[in-house]
């Protein structure tokens, strides 16, 4: 895709789009990463429906800490991999609490040395809550960079490395929301419904669907 198209592609999404958020529910930098770590292999809806209750039971990593892994696992059964995940949230709260005054660090290598943080994480967690233009790259990402031929690549870090330098600085900041948004919603990964996408005649994408 050329730097041309590029801008034109980004200035759509802005322009329906101006301020995109993340779907997650959240009142704190703590609680939006928990519902990221959460996240991994689940939608944003089934996480909401699970901290509903956690985040009004125990909001704080002093909360989360004191419940315990069992009482956590419990509010987040519905969730895949919840045992897994039950435990790694335990064992960041702690260690925020142990390292960090109980706060989620403003430092990548900090964040991704946290239970169940990596660096998809760690990038949402920059980008929403610090203001970093940082792209976390998911799998609705990842298929729409490479669909559209906006950024190609063979892995994650690829994509995200090719992102970072594609993407015009002025949307660096919303670039994450905009592309996962349109990745969930148009961009699919069964049937992309091309026949309503905005960005049709600069996606490289062979197979468009007209229905």
């Amino acid at each position: 895709m050329k730097a041309t198209e590029r801008i034109e592609f980004f200035c759509r999404l802005a322009t329906v789009d101006p301020a995109p958020k993340t779907e997650l529910t959240y009142a704190t930098p703590f609680q939006l990463l928990v519902a990221v770590i959460l996240s991994a292999q689940a939608t944003d809806k089934s996480v909401n429906l699970a901290t509903r209750d956690l985040f009004r039971t125990a909001p704080t990593p002093q909360a989360i800490a004191a419940l315990g892994e069992d009482q956590l696992a419990n509010f987040i059964k519905t969730i895949g991999l919840y045992k897994t995940k039950a435990k790694n949230v335990s064992a960041t709260a702690r260690q925020l609490l142990e390292r960090h005054g109980g706060e989620v660090p403003h430092d990548r290598a900090a964040l991704e040395a946290l239970p169940g943080v990596g660096r998809k994480t760690a990038n949402v967690v920059l980008n929403i809550v610090f203001g970093e233009p940082t792209i976390a790259v998911d799998t609705h990402i990842f298929r729409l960079a490479n669909r559209t031929g906006l950024a190609p690549g063979k892995d994650v870090v690829a994509v995200e490395n090719k992102l970072l330098k594609a993407v015009p600085a002025e949307y660096r900041l919303h670039a994450h929301h905009w592309l996962i948004l349109h990745g969930r919603y148009v961009c699919k990964a069964r049937k992309p419904e091309c026949w309503r996408c905005i960005l049709r005649d600069l996606c490289s994408y062979k197979a468009k669907s007209d229905v």
